[in-house]
């Protein structure tokens, strides 16, 4: 059977306001085939993704390349948009239904306006005000509550993230930032800031995905993909455990079990940190460290670039930006970066396993409606 592979990515800067969907889609392919080299004429396959962009995403973005007449998949899956098209690539390679696919992802939330995503209206959560930044606040406040501890204790992921994405050149947010500046940002739902929530964004990134035959024949260079999970929320009427992200816990479990490895196999990791306790909470999910010791597993050093387990070191979502459907694959693209040496400034040193994790949506009694999970080595 083919062994699928991840064999370029493109990611364009991610900016707060930009030209149309299409066009940024149209980009980031534009750019993977160029930092490639491969033809078009070579690419059989085509998923898009994207949340807001519209129908016929994929086509539409192919149209402005001349790579019309191909198979093409348009796939939304809320913030796990990207990676359930990356997942769905990997699937069609593996059982040889296609051999050269480029999966591209792209989302211009600018059209919608500034402010928090809006959810689904008829859902009885989101009718009575659990909007997303809501949620991360019960979170917060729960875990804070339960290890007795303060705010700045979830602070630090902003401080981190930005720090990290100064070194990024696609991030939005390029400037360090001190936890003073992160507290005293503008409230948004107590305990968190305006600095520790991730900012709508517009952009693209694409990544070429096909068998490992085709990229030693194309000669690019090549991250193998040992893990690819797609699962969804559970529902439940009982209480919520708002500290441990079932949705997250069994897609990570699975990705372990397909993978082969364990936690303390990682090198980096980039994780859905669309508040600061989210990526706290998935320390803990990704068995990092033991529940309840997120926060000192953060103030160790042991998540940063040179720490135990680089988490984020794009910026994650909090610097780099989060153009909802587009994350999943800009954070495959980080990883085949890392993975192959070419993170510039923030490269993770020696890094050969890299995990990318996101999650998505907002429905009355589940954890998360969607989350992916990818496991990457070389």
């Amino acid at each position: 059977m083919p062994v699928p592979v991840i064999a370029g990515a493109h990611t364009i800067p991610f900016v707060k306001e930009s030209t149309h969907v299409v066009d940024l889609g149209a980009d980031a392919v534009r750019g993977l085939l160029r930092s490639t080299g491969i033809d078009r004429e070579a690419v059989d396959t085509v998923i898009s993704a994207g949340v807001a962009g519209g129908a016929l995403l994929g086509q539409r973005i192919l149209s402005r390349l001349s790579m019309t007449g191909l198979p093409v998949f348009n796939i939304e899956n809320a913030c796990a948009s990207g990676a359930s098209a990356a997942h769905l690539a990997i699937g069609m390679v593996a059982s040889g239904q296609a051999r050269i696919v480029v999966v591209v992802a792209t989302e211009r939330l600018s059209a919608l306006g500034g402010g928090a995503l809006k959810l689904d209206p008829t859902d009885i959560e989101a009718a009575q005000g659990a909007i997303m930044p809501a949620h991360y606040a019960l979170r917060a406040n729960r875990y804070l509550w339960e290890n007795g501890l303060k705010p700045e204790d979830l602070a630090g992921v902003s401080v981190k993230n930005r720090r990290n994405g100064a070194l990024n050149p696609i991030a939005r947010f390029q400037a360090a930032v001190t936890l003073e500046e992160v507290l005293n940002s503008k409230p948004i739902a107590d305990p968190l800031t305006l600095l520790q929530c991730s900012p709508n964004s517009d952009g693209s990134s694409a990544v070429l995905i096909c068998s490992e035959e085709a990229a030693s024949e194309l000669g690019l260079d090549a991250v193998g993909i040992k893990a690819s999970v797609i699962t969804s929320g559970k529902y439940s009427d009982a209480p919520r455990d708002l500290t441990m992200p079932d949705v997250t816990l069994r897609a990570i479990q699975q990705a372990y079990a397909q993978a082969g490895i364990g936690p303390k196999d990682l090198d980096l990791a980039e994780v859905h940190d669309a508040f600061s306790i989210a990526e706290v909470l998935y320390y803990e999910a990704l068995g990092l460290c033991e529940r309840g010791q997120g926060a000192r597993y953060l103030a160790e050093g042991r998540a940063d670039i040179d720490g135990d387990c680089a988490v984020n070191p794009s910026g994650g979502l909090i610097s780099r930006g989060h153009p909802v459907g587009a994350t999943g694959v800009a954070q495959l693209g980080e990883a085949y970066e890392q993975l192959t040496g070419r993170a510039g400034a923030r490269q993770v040193p020696g890094a050969s396993v890299a995990l990318t994790h996101v999650t998505g949506g907002g429905i009355a009694g589940v954890d998360n409606g969607a989350c992916g999970v990818h496991v990457l080595a070389v």
